[in-house]
C-alpha cells in the first residue's frame, strides 16, 4: 500500500475530509477545501466539473488509482472524489502522491 494512502487514512480517522462530489464541490466554493483527490475511474464528467471548479478556486487536484483503493484507504466502500479540508494533511499528501 502506497504511503500515501494511509495518511489519508489517518486524515479520514482526524476527521479532515469530506467525499462525495457535492460536498467536496461544496466545499470548494467555500475554498475550504486544501486538496481534492479524484479517482481515475471516475465518470468524465464528474472529472471535467470538479477539475474546472478547482482550477478556478485555485485548489490542487490530483487523480489517482481507482475507487476500490480510494475508498478501502479511508474504510469506507468505492469512492471517487475526496476533499482534504486541513492545510497539513494536504501538504504532506501532495508531496507523497507527487514523489
Amino acid at each position: 500500500m502506497a504511503k500515501w494512502l494511509s495518511l489519508l487514512g489517518l486524515a479520514a480517522r482526524a476527521r479532515k475530509l469530506v467525499t462525495g462530489e457535492e460536498l467536496v464541490l461544496t466545499e470548494v466554493r467555500k475554498q475550504s477545501a486544501k486538496l481534492v483527490i479524484i479517482a481515475e475511474d471516475g465518470s468524465d464528467q464528474t472529472m471535467k466539473k470538479v477539475k474546472s471548479k478547482c482550477e478556478y478556486y485555485n485548489i490542487p487536484v490530483r487523480v489517482v488509482s481507482n475507487r476500490y483503493e480510494l475508498g478501502h484507504s479511508i474504510g469506507k466502500a468505492e469512492r471517487v472524489i475526496i476533499a482534504v479540508m486541513d492545510g497539513g494533511f494536504a501538504k504532506k499528501l501532495l508531496a507523497q502522491i507527487d514523489e
